[in-house]
């Protein structure tokens, strides 16, 4: 039976905002006093005045009782919230100013990781997953990309995407499966850089898809992990494998951008180095240009030319990275706010980066925006101007959030 939701102060709906390019507050479509219907799949069948609804057509009627600001959903389309231990003390000693070559040899950095993350039991990764996934639905992210990328072997790189696909059994939120198991080569692994990559194209990639662990491949395109080269020769051959791709670039140098443009792939993350010339290359491309606050707050860096992206045409996305070395934070509404006051970014270019642009990074169209035919994925601020939500850095979260319309 259908259920009505409802009355919230305003609905602020994201609809008919583009895809690419910048986006001014004055075009959002806001609807005051409104309600929203949904059908038994958890779809939006009508988005209007509260009043405007027979409320004797619906078998349930959930009542919000108090001032509310509803938007969609958060989809945060890069996170690598499956891991075994934590790095604090990698943490302790950037901020203390030892460069990553120091904490490396100390026995830091994502080799620290490999190990913990290895010794964790197929259970424990994926129990963390569930904690971390419904802290972040708590938040209001209801669709979260999680990569593998911390075991860097066959066996653990599959047990890591296995307890990603367990653990998206039992949150509330979507998980999206990416394989990183190109992130660096492994210290234990004798041979080139290219010599692992084959391994992972000859026996990782076809056992995910013998078991439908995922049908997305990443790549850390950087000389201190995987030159332009090997990335293209990699990107080349899972394409053909049938994975969709997508390219770690321009974190600390260029090259990856041109990669991801070249390979077609969905989305190019990170950007803290972009130049001019990536700006423009990405603008001109559908790769979307996903920037990740969390990773220039973490390791102290300048964020990536965001305004200059959205100026140019670009597709904007906005994500947590939410990871144990360089973003453990991992909360996308005070990273947004953040980047919004940095970059200058209207409260519009934030909410489209984390919803119905991230959504793209991702290759779903069906969520991000509050439409007729789109999930139901929604969340409600108590507060009864939208611009409360950014204001509050944060520290305003949702009050309730809904998959699904549930």
């Amino acid at each position: 039976m259908n259920k009505l939701i409802g009355p919230f102060t305003q609905i602020v709906t994201l609809a008919n905002l583009p895809m690419k390019g910048r986006i001014e507050d004055e075009q959002l479509e806001i609807i005051d006093n409104a309600g929203v219907s949904v059908d038994e799949d958890g779809n939006i069948l009508a988005i209007k005045t509260f009043a405007d609804f027979d409320q004797d057509a619906f078998k349930e009627i959930e009542t919000i009782d108090q001032e509310a600001v509803l938007i969609p959903g958060f989809v945060d389309c890069h996170t690598h919230i499956c891991w075994g231990g934590n790095r604090a003390r990698d943490y302790a000693m950037r901020v203390a100013g030892k460069p990553y070559l120091e904490i490396a040899k100390a026995g830091g950095g994502i080799q620290d990781s490999m190990k913990k993350t290895r010794a964790a039991s197929e259970k424990e990764l994926k129990d963390v997953t569930v904690e971390r996934a419904d802290r972040h639905f708590s938040r209001g992210v209801t669709t979260i990309e999680v990569k593998s990328g911390y075991a860097l072997d066959i066996d653990n790189e599959l047990k890591m995407l296995r307890s990603i696909k367990s653990a998206d059994k039992e949150t509330k939120a979507d998980l999206i499966t990416t394989c990183l198991a190109a992130h660096m080569k492994p210290k234990d692994f004798e041979g080139s850089s290219r010599e692992y990559l084959d391994r992972v194209l000859d026996t990782l990639l076809p056992e995910i898809k013998k078991e439908n662990l995922s049908n997305r491949v990443d790549i850390f395109t950087e000389e201190t992990a995987f030159n332009v080269e090997e990335s293209n020769y990699y990107l080349s051959k899972a394409k053909d494998l049938g994975f969709d791709i997508t390219v770690h670039a321009d974190q600390f140098s260029t090259g990856g951008s041109k990669v991801a443009v070249d390979n077609g792939a969905l989305s190019a993350e990170h950007l803290e180095s972009s130049t001019e010339e990536e700006v423009k290359m990405l603008a001109e491309s559908e790769t979307v240009a996903t920037v990740l606050p969390g990773a220039s707050l973490g390791l102290g860096m300048q964020y990536p030319p965001c305004r200059k992206l959205l100026d140019a045409g670009a597709c904007l996305a906005i994500a947590s990275d939410w990871n144990p070395g360089s973003a453990p934070m991992g909360d996308m509404l005070i990273q947004g706010a953040l980047l919004g006051a940095m970059e200058k970014l209207s409260t519009a270019e934030v909410f489209a980066g984390m919803t119905f642009r991230s959504a793209k990074a991702l290759g779903l169209s069906d969520r991000g925006k509050l439409e007729v035919g789109k999930l139901a994925d929604m969340q409600a601020y108590p507060c009864n101007d939208y611009r409360e939500i950014l204001y509050n850095q944060g520290m305003l979260p949702p009050f309730k959030v809904w998959k699904k319309g549930n």
